[in-house]
């Protein structure tokens, strides 16, 4: 549309160059479209704060051009559907709702209705609800999966829980209990971005089952968690509305009690407000250099289909993801601790952690046809990866502990900077004690310092 949008553009001087990045030109309608995931524009503020910068890194296609990678520096790796298009999830409840015509007319506030909306099922409600009353629904091997993914749950060992759903929901979509368990085990582990996926995970499983209890005031918990306050407590007295048995529940009456404190605490200074004005762009730092047509299309973003997370990308600025595999079945990226991860496309599970560099992975390709993967980084080569046959010996760059890797990660993609400029020089965080460069020992008894040693 570029093109034609150039041939139709009126021709100066025959050296002139016409685009619609032009800001006397508006962007034609169609020509542009974003992208990003749905609470990015509401962590901003909170990550500028902390100085860690949002960038993508790197984007590229999948083999059939359907779909769009996103590797984001400092947050995580996202895949975008360029045909079936999602709309943001953070939906809106303010004391005045729009009528049913309006929205049905697409009268929104930034590009999202103006109320409480769970989104129509995919599959038809009448299908629903027969499989999605309780775990009996489930065939045997989903049932077992369930419990196993319960008992990992009751081990306080989030990531698995979360994996083994994510495996059950991939073969049993309609079910909502596995939805509504894994929103839980998203709020337990509370990596970035986990209370977004939680609260979509809340409003899959009210879609496909509107009397979910659970659902229904975890989303109130995503909400508040997630700083939609005023929407949190909406959505917590029409949870109260519909579930009066529960509404002077011990976790309904401190759900309500935390919301409060928040919203009436302290009052809010006239920059918070200008920042909360409007949850999706207005509030963008640099709003007065976006041409008003590009903020319109900013408003009209779609939001993600599936978030891979474990690595970590805070450190170079041209870290890579890309799709591996005969049909992009498996995503790959590269991580600051050294190691490229590998994650199944549609589960979103890990499934292996592979040592590509002794500092930092920036850089992965797959070859054309075979089955090949070459990696680069900070060390002076380049690593060619394929298939070990299974009766070869064990592959030493192997990480086995991937739940523990991942972990240290998200600690490093949240650590200071400062730190993570110490653990680029070489040293590694060891908490309170530990042993200084020159090696004597270091003590600090005041909570919340670190020291370091050499690694």
């Amino acid at each position: 549309m570029i093109h034609n949008y150039r041939k139709s553009a009126l021709q100066g001087t025959s050296a002139a160059v016409h685009t619609f990045c032009e800001r006397q030109k508006p962007i034609p309608d169609g020509a542009g479209q974003y992208y990003v995931a749905g609470h990015l524009p509401v962590k901003l503020p909170d990550y500028n704060n902390r100085l860690r910068i949002l960038v993508a890194t790197y984007v590229t296609f999948s083999p059939d051009g359907t779909e769009l990678l996103v590797n984001m520096g400092g947050e995580q790796v996202y895949l975008f559907d360029l045909t079936f298009k999602q709309r943001p999830y953070t939906f809106l409840l303010p004391k005045k709702c729009q009528t049913s015509s309006d929205i049905q007319n697409g009268k929104t506030t930034n590009g999202v209705s103006n109320r409480l909306h769970l989104p129509l099922p995919t599959t038809h409600i009448d299908f629903a609800e027969r499989f999605c009353s309780s775990s009996a629904d489930l065939p045997p091997h989903l049932e077992k999966i369930k419990q196993q993914a319960n008992d990992a749950f009751a081990r306080q060992q989030w990531t698995q829980a979360i994996q083994l759903y994510s495996l059950g929901i991939h073969q049993a979509s309609w079910n909502a209990m596995l939805y509504g368990n894994r929103a839980a085990a998203y709020m337990k582990r509370k990596w970035d971005g986990d209370h977004y996926d939680a609260l979509r995970d809340c409003l899959k499983a009210l879609t496909l089952n509107p009397g979910h209890l659970k659902a229904h005031f975890r989303l109130a918990r995503c909400l508040f968690e997630l700083k939609y306050l005023a929407e949190a407590l909406e959505c917590l007295d029409d949870f109260k509305g519909k579930f009066p048995e529960q509404a002077n529940s011990s976790a309904c009456n401190a759900l309500d009690k935390d919301i409060k404190a928040a919203l009436y605490s302290k009052p809010e200074s006239a920059e918070d407000k200008k920042a909360n004005s409007s949850v999706r762009f207005h509030s963008f730092s640099r709003k007065e250099s976006i041409p008003e047509d590009e903020l319109v299309l900013r408003e009209r973003s779609f939001d993600y289909k599936h978030r891979y997370c474990g690595h970590c990308n805070t450190t170079t600025d041209i870290k890579e993801a890309n799709f591996f595999g005969s049909k992009g079945q498996y995503i790959v990226s590269g991580s600051d601790d050294g190691s490229f991860f590998i994650w199944e496309k549609e589960t979103t599970n890990l499934v292996r952690i592979l040592q590509g560099d002794e500092s930092i992975v920036n850089c992965l390709q797959p070859h054309p046809s075979y089955c090949f993967l070459a990696t680069s980084g900070i060390d002076p080569v380049v690593r060619l990866w394929n298939p070990r046959p299974e009766t070869d010996s064990e592959n030493g760059r192997v990480v086995e502990d991937m739940d523990s890797a991942a972990q240290a990660n998200q600690r490093r993609m949240n650590a200071d900077p400062l730190e993570v400029m110490l653990l680029n020089m070489g040293y590694r965080i060891t908490g309170l004690r530990g042993v200084g460069p020159d090696g004597s020992d270091e003590e600090d008894s005041s909570e919340g310092q670190v020291q370091c040693r050499p690694s």
